[in-house]
C-alpha cells in the first residue's frame, strides 16, 4: 500500500484580508439602519391586521371569491405558518355579504310515505318561526279538538245519530224476530270457544231444540220426519235472511260511523281548518301550503289521539330508553339549520371533518323493546348545510384521511346536491330513512400544501374541475420599506393584542434582521409570521426574566439564541465527536487529496452544518472515477449526478490529446448514513487534481459549491449553515488567520451569518470567499495558479492543471509501454 504523501513544508501565507476573492464583512449580513427603522419604539408604530407579503394570493383568492360559476372553489397551497388560514378568516369576514339570501332548512313529516321526508326551506329566521307555529297548532288543537268533542251541542248530535241507527238496528233486528217466530223458531245464543254467536233454533214443546237433536225428539215421538224435514227447510231460508240481516247491521254500522265522521267534520274541520289556515297566511310557500293540508287531513282522520280520556298503556320502565313516542311527532318541525341569528354570510372552518360532521347523519333511538328506531326529527346537519349560502373551509389532510369524506365530497361539490345519510358502523344496517336532497350553494375553500395538490391533480380527473382556483402563499417577500414597516406594525399587533411590553428600536431591527435571515435571501423577508410571532413573544419573556421595562435588540439576540439552543442537541453531539477526534477532521495543516467538505443536516425543526472530510486516490487506469457511496448503495441521485458532472469536466479539460489513462476513488470518510446534492462536486474535483498534482490541500478552508462540465461554479442551499458549521469547529482548535470558507459567488446574496463569524472576519482570523470557477477555488487551496492553457496544446509547466496534465501523460506512456511489453511476449510465445 502507498504511503499517504504529506508535505509538511510552509506555503506562502494568504494575505486574506487583501485577497481579491475574500468578502468584506459588509456582504456577509444585512445589517438595519435608522433610515430602515424610522420608529424609535412599538410605541410609534401603528397596529395592523392587513395581510403581509402575499399579493398573489390575494389576488387569487378574490377571484375565487367573486366568480360564481361552479367549480370556482379555492384550493389554498402553501407552507404553515404562511398566514393561509388567517387570510382565509380575515378576507371572508371582510368580503361584500348579502344576508336576505341565507335560508333556514327544514324536515318535515311526509304524509305519503314516511321514509321520505320532505325538506323545506324558508327565508332566515322563519324555520323556527314555522317551527314554534307548529307547536301551537298542536297546542291549539289539544285544547279546541276535547272542547268540541266534549261540548253539549256535538254530544246532543253525537247522541241523536247514534240513536237514530240504533233504532235502525233494532227495527231490523226486532222485524227479523217476528219472522222467526212466526216460522215456529227462536233467537238463541250459541258459545263457541270464547265468542258467542246468535243461532236460530225451532221451538218444540215451548222450549228452542238444537237442529242437530231433532232426531232424539223424532226417536221419542215428539215429532214426525216430515216435520223434521220442514224444520231443516225453514232453518236454511232463516239462516239465508239471517246473514242479509247483519249485512244491513253492518251497512247501518258503516253508515253511522260515516255520520259521526261528517258530525266531526261539521263540528271540528271548520277550527282545524282556521288554525291551520292562520298559520299559511304567515307563509307564502307553496310547498308549506301543501303540508298544511297533509296535516289538516292527517288531524281529521286521527282524531282519537285528541281526546282528553286517551290514556297511553303503562311500559315497563328500563334505563336509557326512550318508553313512548311522543303521538304528535309526525306533525313537528325538524330545523336542521337556523340563521335566524346569523347576521353575516356564514362562514365555517371545519376542524374535524368526519363524515357526520361534513354531511351530516341520522341519528337513532332505542325504544322500550331495544330496537334502535329513526324518523325525519332524527336528522341532523353537517357543516355543508351551515355553510349554505356562505363559505366552507376545510383542511385538506384531514379531510383526505377521513373514510368515505373525500368521494362524497367530490360528488356533493359536483352535483349541489347534499343527501344526508348516516354513515354506518359495521353493526348497524342501514336506515331505510331517505331524505329529500337538498339544493345548496358553498364555497369551499381548502387550505394543504403543494404535495397534495399536485398529488391530487394529476391523480384525480374531477380534482381540476371542482377546484379551479389556486391561491399560492409565498414564503417569502421584498425587503422593502413597505414591508419593514408591515413588520412593526405586525410586531405592534402582537404587543397590542398579547399584552407584551414594548419593543425598541434596535429590538425591532433584529426581528427584521430575523426575518431576512428565515427568507434565506438578504433582499427577502420571510413571511413565516408564526415564527416572527415566537420570537416577539420569546424576546419579551427574557425581557421580563431580565427585569426590564422594555424589549431590546439583546432581548431578541437572546431569544434567537435559545431558540436554536434547546433543539441542537444533535449538532453538540456531532460538535463534541469532532473535538475529540472520533470524527477526523483537520483544519489545519495540508494534505494531498483530501479537502473539507461541508454538509447541512436538516431534522426538521433545526438545520446546520458540519464539515466532512472528503478523499481522492488516483492510479493508473482506464480513467474510470469510482464513487464509493454509490457502490456501498449510499449515494442519491443528484450526487451521483454530480459525480457524472465532475467526470466530464476532468476529460473535457485533460482529454483532448489523449486517453485518460488513470482511475480515481472518492470517498466521504466517516459516513455511514448516506450522501446527496451536488454540492461538493467542485470539492470532489479538487481532490483530484491535488491527488493527480501532489499538490497538498490547505485544510483550514472548508469547500462548497456545485460545478457544471465547464467547471463553472453553481450555488447551493444552507449557505449559513455550513460556514457556521466550519467556524464552530474551528473556533474550538483556536483560529489561527488562515481559516476559512470557499462558496459560490451566487450564494453572497443569501449570506446571514451569525455576530460571531462577523467579528472573526472583521479581526482577519477568518475568512469567506466567493468564487466563479474551479480555476479560482484550486488556486485558493494550494497556494498555486491553476495554468492556462497554451497554444501547444499544454498547460504552464509549475501550475495546478501543468502538473495534472504532466501525471496524466506519464499515466498514458505507462499504460502504452505495458501493452507494448504484453504484445511483444505474446509474439515471442507463439
Amino acid at each position: 500500500m502507498a504511503k499517504r504523501a504529506r508535505r509538511s513544508v510552509k506555503t506562502k501565507k494568504q494575505a486574506g484580508k487583501s485577497h481579491p476573492l475574500r468578502l468584506p464583512v459588509e456582504d456577509l449580513r444585512w445589517r438595519w439602519t435608522n433610515k430602515d427603522i424610522p420608529i424609535n419604539s412599538t410605541d410609534d408604530a401603528k397596529s395592523s391586521i392587513d395581510i403581509i407579503g402575499q399579493e398573489r394570493a390575494l389576488k387569487s383568492i378574490r377571484i375565487g371569491l367573486e366568480m360564481k360559476h361552479a367549480g370556482y372553489n379555492i384550493f389554498v397551497t402553501g407552507i404553515a405558518g404562511t398566514g393561509r388560514t388567517t387570510t382565509i378568516k380575515r378576507m371572508l369576514g371582510d368580503f361584500e355579504q348579502d344576508h336576505q339570501k341565507l335560508e333556514d332548512l327544514c324536515y318535515v313529516n311526509n304524509f305519503h310515505d314516511n321514509d321520505r321526508p320532505l325538506m323545506i326551506r324558508l327565508p332566515a329566521g322563519k324555520g323556527r318561526e314555522f317551527e314554534r307555529d307548529m307547536n301551537s297548532l298542536v297546542e291549539d288543537l289539544k285544547k279546541s279538538i276535547p272542547t268540541i268533542l266534549e261540548g253539549k251541542r256535538f254530544q246532543e248530535k253525537r247522541k241523536e245519530t247514534i240513536e237514530h241507527f240504533q233504532n235502525r238496528q233494532r227495527t231490523v233486528l226486532r222485524d227479523f224476530e217476528k219472522k222467526v217466530r212466526e216460522h215456529g223458531f227462536e233467537m238463541i245464543q250459541v258459545q263457541v270457544g270464547s265468542m258467542v254467536r246468535p243461532e236460530i233454533a225451532p221451538v218444540i214443546e215451548g222450549k228452542p231444540v238444537a237442529l242437530d237433536q231433532l232426531e232424539a225428539q223424532a226417536k221419542e215421538g215428539k215429532i214426525g220426519k216430515e216435520e223434521i224435514k220442514k224444520y231443516h227447510e225453514q232453518y236454511a231460508n232463516l239462516t239465508a235472511h239471517m246473514e242479509t240481516v247483519f249485512r244491513e247491521m253492518k251497512n247501518i254500522e258503516r253508515r253511522a260511523r260515516e255520520a259521526l265522521e261528517k258530525l266531526d267534520e261539521q263540528m271540528i274541520l271548520p277550527v282545524v281548518k282556521d288554525i291551520i289556515s292562520d298559520i299559511a297566511s304567515k307563509y307564502d310557500h307553496e310547498k308549506v301550503s301543501r303540508y298544511l293540508d297533509d296535516v289538516c287531513r292527517s288531524v281529521m282522520d286521527n282524531l282519537d289521539r285528541f281526546r282528553r280520556d286517551e290514556q297511553q298503556p303503562q311500559q315497563l320502565q328500563l334505563p336509557m330508553v326512550q318508553q313512548t313516542q311522543d303521538p304528535y311527532n309526525e306533525y313537528k318541525v325538524n330545523v336542521i339549520v337556523d340563521n335566524s341569528e346569523q347576521d353575516s354570510i356564514p362562514v365555517i372552518i371545519e376542524t374535524n371533518p368526519k363524515y357526520r360532521n361534513l354531511f351530516g347523519t341520522i341519528e337513532r333511538t332505542m325504544d322500550a323493546r331495544g330496537v334502535w328506531k329513526t324518523d325525519y326529527s332524527q336528522i341532523k346537519a353537517g357543516s355543508f348545510l351551515k355553510a349554505n349560502g356562505g363559505y366552507l373551509v376545510l383542511n385538506a389532510l384531514d379531510t383526505l384521511i377521513e373514510p368515505g369524506v373525500w368521494p362524497d365530497l367530490k360528488r356533493t361539490m359536483r352535483t349541489g346536491l347534499v343527501d344526508i345519510q348516516s354513515y354506518e358502523a359495521w353493526f348497524f344496517s342501514p336506515s331505510g330513512l331517505k331524505p329529500e336532497p337538498i339544493d345548496i350553494d358553498v364555497k369551499v375553500i381548502m387550505i394543504g400544501d403543494a404535495f397534495l395538490y399536485r398529488l391530487l391533480y394529476d391523480r384525480d380527473e374531477d380534482f381540476k374541475k371542482i377546484f379551479k382556483v389556486r391561491a399560492d402563499f409565498d414564503v417569502e417577500m421584498e425587503r422593502s420599506e413597505e414591508h419593514i414597516a408591515n413588520y412593526s406594525a405586525f410586531i405592534k399587533m402582537i404587543c397590542d393584542e398579547e399584552h407584551l411590553m414594548r419593543f425598541e428600536r434596535d429590538a425591532v431591527g433584529e426581528v427584521v434582521e430575523f426575518g431576512v435571515r428565515l427568507a434565506g435571501r438578504k433582499n427577502k423577508l420571510s413571511t413565516r409570521f408564526y415564527a416572527i410571532a415566537d420570537i416577539v413573544r420569546e424576546a419579551n419573556y427574557w425581557a421580563k426574566k431580565d427585569n426590564a421595562t422594555s424589549v431590546t435588540g439583546k432581548h431578541v439576540e437572546r431569544a434567537i439564541y435559545e431558540r436554536v439552543d434547546r433543539v441542537r442537541l444533535v449538532e453538540s453531539k456531532i460538535q463534541e465527536l469532532i473535538e475529540e477526534g472520533t470524527l477526523m477532521i483537520e483544519t489545519q495543516g495540508e494534505e494531498i487529496g483530501q479537502v473539507n467538505g461541508l454538509a447541512v443536516y436538516d431534522l426538521g425543526e433545526h438545520a446546520f452544518g458540519k464539515p466532512t472530510r472528503i478523499t481522492a486516490k488516483t492510479s493508473i487506469g482506464k480513467g474510470n472515477i469510482l464513487n464509493i457511496e454509490r457502490e456501498a448503495d449510499m449515494s442519491g441521485r443528484v450526487h451521483r449526478k454530480g459525480v457524472a458532472i465532475l467526470t466530464g469536466y476532468i476529460h473535457w479539460m485533460f482529454s483532448q490529446d489523449k486517453p485518460l489513462a488513470f482511475n480515481a476513488s472518492i470517498c466521504f470518510e466517516q459516513s455511514y448514513s448516506g450522501v446527496d446534492g451536488d454540492s461538493a462536486s467542485s470539492t470532489e474535483i479538487y481532490a483530484i487534481l491535488s491527488s493527480l498534482s501532489g499538490l497538498p490541500i490547505k485544510q483550514g478552508i472548508a469547500v462548497t459549491g456545485s460545478v457544471n462540465q465547464k467547471g463553472e461554479i453553481q450555488p447551493i442551499g444552507g449557505v449559513n449553515e455550513k460556514i457556521e458549521g466550519f467556524f464552530d469547529v474551528c473556533k474550538a482548535r483556536g483560529l489561527t488567520g488562515d481559516q476559512g470558507v470557499i462558496i459560490p459567488h451566487q450564494n453572497v446574496k443569501e449570506l446571514m451569518l451569525r455576530k460571531d463569524v462577523l467579528e472573526a472576519v472583521e479581526k482577519n482570523t477568518f475568512h469567506i470567499y466567493a468564487i466563479k470557477a474551479v480555476e479560482e477555488g484550486i488556486e485558493l487551496l494550494t497556494g498555486v495558479k491553476a495554468g492556462k492553457h497554451l497554444k501547444t496544446g499544454k498547460y504552464e509547466a509549475d501550475s495546478v492543471f501543468g502538473r495534472v496534465d504532466a501525471k496524466l501523460v506519464e499515466y498514458s506512456k505507462r499504460v502504452k509501454g505495458a501493452m507494448r511489453k504484453g504484445t511483444t511476449g505474446n509474439e515471442s510465445k507463439s
